[in-house]
């Protein structure tokens, strides 16, 4: 019986071949260069080459003018959206409750999150704190308003983040919440569309129905985020006079590709329709 060489043995007599096969392919080409062989500059410049050197090249890090840039701009919509100083103080007051954790029967950490819900739309970070450079602009449409961010992030954390808002639908469907008066307010979170934008996206639609100065009001959101490497854009739009999905999405497409140009080095350019 002929015993099969082990592993190591049948690797170092493949390498002693083809360490051959390379002296001779030398020796005929006589050591000349013009002859045909592959120099190092070919190889450098070959399409492997090439693309190695692309996918290797990180994105520019997020930059507080770059935050700045990659901001969209009242070109960027449609519909009649005007820009508005002072977006960061918006704090809409109908966010401001108490989860009612007694009505979570099964799963008390659910209304943890339901609370981090509301308490993350109120302060406008819903992806948690940024760790780099970050921007916003706020836009008015009569009694809608959309609120544009883009931050950088820790890569691990946004990507818990994001992975935390799909778990929402289901966890907080439908809660109560109750204001420093007692007052009641009804919640309910359903899953919205996103365009395909960035590396991974996730979109809420949020309603809530209480009172405003001894009125009945809902307070409709539409949200979307949108991880860009390891920045992100955050979109929440809408008011109450109804959500703003569509402005939404134009907001979420344009702004992904101002967002991807910015880390690319470039100038981003104003308008709907800039080269994708």
């Amino acid at each position: 019986m002929i015993r099969r060489p082990s592993r190591p043995v049948r690797v170092l007599a493949s390498a002693l071949v083809a360490g051959a096969l390379l002296t001779t392919a030398a020796c005929s080409d006589g050591g000349d260069s013009a002859g045909g062989g592959a120099t190092p500059t070919d190889l450098a410049a070959s399409p492997l080459a090439r693309a190695s050197a692309t996918t290797s090249t990180p994105p520019a890090r997020l930059t507080q003018a770059g935050a700045q840039a990659a901001l969209i701009t009242m070109t960027d919509l449609e519909g009649g959206w005007t820009p508005v100083k002072g977006a960061e103080h918006w704090d809409d007051t109908l966010l401001v409750g108490k989860v009612d954790v007694a009505a979570f029967l099964t799963a008390k950490t659910n209304a943890a999150d339901c609370q981090r819900l509301l308490d993350a739309l109120y302060d406008d970070d819903l992806l948690g704190k940024p760790t780099g450079a970050s921007a916003l602009a706020g836009f008015q449409q009569g009694d809608s308003r959309l609120l544009y961010q883009v931050a950088a992030y820790n890569p691990v954390r946004l990507s818990a983040a994001l992975g935390w808002m799909k778990t929402l639908p289901v966890k907080c469907d439908q809660f109560t919440a109750t204001d420093a008066k007692g007052g009641k307010r009804t919640v309910q979170v359903t899953t919205a569309s996103v365009p395909t934008q960035g590396d991974a996206r996730q979109g809420l639609h949020v309603t809530v129905q209480g009172t405003t100065n001894g009125e009945p009001a809902t307070l409709t959101l539409d949200v979307a985020a949108v991880r860009v490497g390891n920045d992100a854009i955050t979109v929440t739009a809408g008011g109450l006079a109804g959500g703003a999905h569509d402005s939404l999405e134009q907001a979420v497409r344009e702004g992904a590709q101002r967002l991807k140009q910015v880390q690319a080095g470039k100038t981003p350019a104003p308008g709907p329709g800039r080269t994708r």
